[in-house]
């Protein structure tokens, strides 16, 4: 995933109380649960005044962005403690090709009013590489690592 656009992955870190791991809580506005339907190719989305900051807590999806008119893919699953923050004015969308929906905390970071204007789907300029999603979500399969995760850019 690129850092071009000012897209960032970070570890969480976590500390223990008793039995329970404790992670590193994320700053924000506010906090959205999101639910990905299975079976799900969202169309893109950009935001204006809002920094998107993005954990799964159940399943897996596939988060795309568009950046110098390339896709780029990124496997996010329940099995990272990662967070992905998306910056305004990133176009991203994601993909569930999973039979199970997935579960996704978005801790919310404003930097001005929301417009619903951010929340409409943009049409994707070209389609998205359905095949190599499948292989990248297979290689996840495959080479999972705690921690790690898997990405690919399709032009």
């Amino acid at each position: 995933m690129s850092s071009a656009r000012g897209i960032e992955i970070r570890q969480l870190t976590a500390t223990k109380g008793g039995m329970t791991d404790f992670y590193t809580p994320q700053s924000s506005d506010e906090t959205i649960l999101v639910q990905i339907p299975p079976n799900t190719v969202e169309d893109l989305f950009v935001h204006k005044a809002q920094t998107d900051q993005l954990l799964v807590v159940k399943g897996r999806f596939v988060l795309v962005t568009l950046i110098n008119r390339k896709y780029e893919y990124l496997v996010l699953s329940d099995r990272q403690h990662i967070v992905v923050t998306i910056p305004p004015g990133v176009l991203h969308g994601v993909i569930n090709l999973d039979p199970e929906p997935c579960v996704v905390v978005n801790a919310v970071l404003r930097h001005g009013a929301p417009n619903e204007r951010d929340y409409i789907p943009r049409q994707r300029p070209f389609p998205y590489d359905l095949f190599a999603v499948r292989e990248l979500l297979g290689e996840s399969d495959r080479q999972f690592d705690v921690g790690a995760f898997v990405t690919s850019t399709i032009q």
